[in-house]
């Protein structure tokens, strides 16, 4: 027979739970663990900054769990921090310092998982090679996984598509890339691409790539499809000031097909294959705390491209310059004000062979085009600029800029990345100057008029109010846009327009 005290657990035992008890226990137990936490973390501290001066030296580096990543790799960047290879002694914050870096560089290779634990130990005091000031260093870093699929849908830019996209990591153990993509689209019709990209020794900041593409776009403000088959080949480093540069060459075959029954003159003129050869620089200067929604920094960027020139060869030959800025001013209560520019000029240029010295007029492939939800808004897609007929054919020297206000929605707060958005946007394409009043018809005469004749006029120009998503991958925006300066043939819009990119103006 149970006696009361029993009856009484078994009672309690049948009884159900109290969510609010039990939510305080919770509540207590993570409390004390935290408080434990706390107080274990402040005397590794004061260990550490007891000893801070205190000589040191760094007898052994072992990577822990990286089994598919060479060993050479791994000792390009730790062995330069072992004592013996070292000219001068350690302190311990130097030693901390120094293995904290080369963990972060280990961390921006990508292949391992977040984040990467640092643990030090004394060695065994009985081993006659170790000296009273020798530490020894263990890296725990778990290898993400060798690959990753991923697949989806896209709508914006005016086209929806689906999409799949690959990537092989850690190749060949030194941090290599193979990254395959493909897609079907409402505009893009198909776009194929590979890259291979892998780090020069051992280095996160100096990578070298390979990459090969194939698409069809659906170009219907200008009556064509254009279908791109060719490769590139990339260099990119990244200075010590955080100066972002890439060198490349590209060697793309290009033709305009399709032709719409009501094509333009200027589209009929330029149809068929044509071949782009051309070396490549690219300058980035990126402060901006967050590149999709910013509250505070600037951008910097340049794009310089040269085709045709010299051994170049291909059957275009220009000079091409773009340049970008933008800037970010936080107002205070979440509110962010942003402006930015754009501009750039295509200088035609004659092909490498002194068979043909005269300079190449520019092809519809390669002019700007200007206008969109993700430049101009309130304009269609290459709604600015010169038209032949019904066809936005692009023009060689173009200035745009733009500014928004930016408030965080009221219940929500400035935490999310949710913005009502006010924005004043506008801009210029021209074509390239005839002759001059004094029959002069050179390139740089020409040039000269052209970007002279920018400031003719007001700008073509939009206004209007929008929502700004930022999501992880791409910034989404839905805005009602109305064109408060338009030119005669220009396409504007007026109306709600929805654009998804990863940089707008």
């Amino acid at each position: 027979m149970a006696s009361p005290i029993e009856d009484d657990v078994f009672e309690r035992l049948r009884q159900k739970p109290d969510p609010a008890e039990e939510q305080k226990r919770e509540q207590e137990f993570n409390d004390r663990l935290h408080a434990q936490y706390q107080k274990s973390q402040s005397r590794l501290f004061e260990i550490i900054d007891d000893n801070t001066t205190r000589p040191t030296t760094i007898s052994e580096i072992r990577v822990l769990h990286a089994s598919h990543t060479r060993r050479d790799f791994l000792e390009r960047i730790f062995n330069p921090l072992l004592s013996a290879n070292r000219d001068g002694p350690y302190t311990l914050a130097e030693a901390l310092a120094d293995v904290s870096n080369a963990t972060n560089k280990l961390q921006r290779f990508d292949i391992f998982k977040n984040p990467i634990s640092i643990y030090l130990d004394k060695p065994d005091p009985a081993d006659p090679s170790t000296s009273p000031t020798d530490i020894a260093i263990y890296i725990s870093a778990q290898e993400r996984g060798a690959y990753t699929i991923k697949t989806g849908t896209e709508v914006g830019h005016s086209e929806g598509n689906a999409f799949v996209n690959a990537q092989l990591r850690n190749l060949f153990g030194g941090a290599e890339s193979l990254n395959a993509h493909a897609s079907l689209g409402t505009r893009t019709r198909s776009a194929y691409s590979v890259g291979f990209d892998t780090p020069i020794n051992s280095n996160p900041d100096l990578r070298f790539q390979l990459n090969g593409i194939a698409s069809s776009t659906l170009k219907s403000w200008a009556s064509h499809e254009e279908v791109v088959k060719g490769g590139d080949t990339k260099l990119r480093w990244l200075t010590p000031g955080g100066h972002q540069h890439e060198v490349g060459y590209s060697g793309i075959w290009r033709q305009v097909t399709g032709l719409a029954s009501n094509a333009s003159p200027t589209v009929r003129n330029d149809a068929g294959d044509s071949f782009k050869s051309s070396i490549s620089h690219t300058w980035t200067k990126d402060e901006r705390d967050y590149p999709l929604l910013p509250n505070r920094g600037y951008l910097l960027k340049t794009v310089s491209e040269l085709a045709g020139f010299g051994p170049l060869k291909g059957d275009v030959a220009f000079g091409k310059l773009q340049a970008e800025t933008q800037a970010a001013l936080p107002l205070g209560s979440g509110i962010t004000f942003t402006a930015g520019l754009r501009g750039g000029l295509l200088y035609p240029l004659a092909l490498g062979s002194s068979s043909n010295p005269a300079p190449l007029s520019s092809r519809i492939n390669d002019r700007f085009q200007l206008g969109g939800p993700t430049d101009v808004r309130g304009f269609r897609i290459g709604g600015l600029g010169p038209r032949d007929g019904p066809d936005a054919v692009g023009g060689d020297v173009f200035a745009a800029g733009g500014a928004s206000l930016l408030f965080p929605i009221p219940r929500l707060g400035a935490e999310t990345p949710l913005r009502v958005q006010a924005f004043i946007n506008g801009g210029r394409l021209l074509a390239l100057k005839g002759k001059g009043k004094d029959g002069s018809d050179s390139t740089l005469g020409s040039m000269q008029r052209t970007l002279g004749a920018l400031k003719d006029g007001l700008p073509s120009c939009a206004a209007g109010l929008g929502l700004v998503y930022a999501h992880p991958v791409a910034r989404f925006e839905v805005a009602f846009s109305l064109p408060l300066v338009q030119r005669r043939g220009e396409a504007g819009r007026k109306g709600v327009a929805f654009g998804v990119g990863i940089e707008f103006l």
